[in-house]
């Protein structure tokens, strides 16, 4: 008997590959190696060492074809610390602390309190931004894009989602699991395996990058982002430190100058902010553009 003729392009042919899968997890059953299985349909077989370049290239596809297919193609990425808190969960905190009496838990919620203007910076650029974008044609509008996380990175999803703006979240699977915060757009909240193709998408639709203080995964962002605008490996972007107090006790860059370890022009691929419209006015004269 001949099979069945079908003018439905958009019918899916390959739904039965997953069929398998679905029931093992509904039923909690553990899955067995099977060399019948389709290979794109078996677990084992995708998370097989031999394999990683496969996931290396699904990592790239699945969160490029979905950003386009919402017409995400302009970033402003925002990153810092996960640990800020707006203030008066700050607040909440620090009264918390001072009840236990427990002077670890007092000085790390002071510095909480001390922080939570960042939360709100962000927060407040963030809708800026979209604010802008909405009155823009599709091809000019920009969107919030930041690593998905809690801290800066939800103020900043917060504040575009607030405006009714599409929000892109990057996030990472870490060893204590760190969940994708509220205010990223459902559909355009991913999840890396590799920090390294969490990067490249960072980068990929960059048009501005806004770094808060932060730590060790901050630092390692940004100094990606510098290295590879200086090598010329990406087009010049604004590259905006906010809080110049911060990264100027943080970084004595002027050392690496004196050393002869950068040059002097090295200095100009970034620029101090200390205000969210300072930041975005930043952008705006890079670009030419009309706030």
């Amino acid at each position: 008997m001949d099979a069945p003729v079908t003018h439905d392009l958009n019918e899916r042919r390959l739904a039965d590959a997953w069929a398998e899968l679905q029931t093992h997890a509904n039923e909690g059953l553990p899955l067995q190696s099977d060399a019948y299985r389709l290979a794109f349909a078996d677990p084992e077989f995708l998370l097989r060492r031999e394999t990683r370049g496969i996931r290396f290239q699904l990592e790239m596809l699945k969160p490029d074809l979905a950003q386009r297919d919402a017409g995400i193609e302009n970033t402003v990425v925002v990153f810092g610390s996960a640990r800020f808190r707006e203030a008066s969960e700050a607040d909440e905190l620090l009264v918390r602390a001072e009840r236990s009496g427990e002077a670890r838990e007092i000085t790390r919620a002071k510095a909480l309190v001390r922080n939570a203007h960042y939360y709100t910076a962000a927060r407040e650029f963030a809708q800026t931004v979209a604010r802008y974008s909405a009155a823009c044609p599709e091809a000019d509008q920009l969107f919030i894009c930041t690593g998905g996380g809690p801290g800066i990175m939800e103020a900043a999803n917060r504040g575009a989602h607030e405006e009714g703006a599409l929000t892109v979240g990057l996030n990472i699977a870490l060893p204590h699991e760190q969940a994708a915060n509220p205010y990223v757009t459902p559909e355009l909240s991913f999840k890396f395996h590799y920090f390294a193709l969490r990067k490249m998408h960072f980068m990929m639709r960059a048009k501005a990058l806004l770094a808060f203080p932060g730590g060790f995964g901050t630092l390692d962002e940004l100094f990606e982002v510098i290295t590879l605008v200086q090598c010329k490996k990406s087009k010049p972007v604004p590259i905006l430190l906010y809080g110049s107090d911060y990264w100027k006790r943080l970084i004595n860059l002027d050392l690496l100058v004196e050393e002869g370890t950068i040059s002097p022009e090295d200095l100009s691929l970034f620029k101090y902010v200390d205000d969210p419209q300072t930041a975005w006015q930043h952008i705006l004269q890079f670009y030419d553009l009309k706030g």
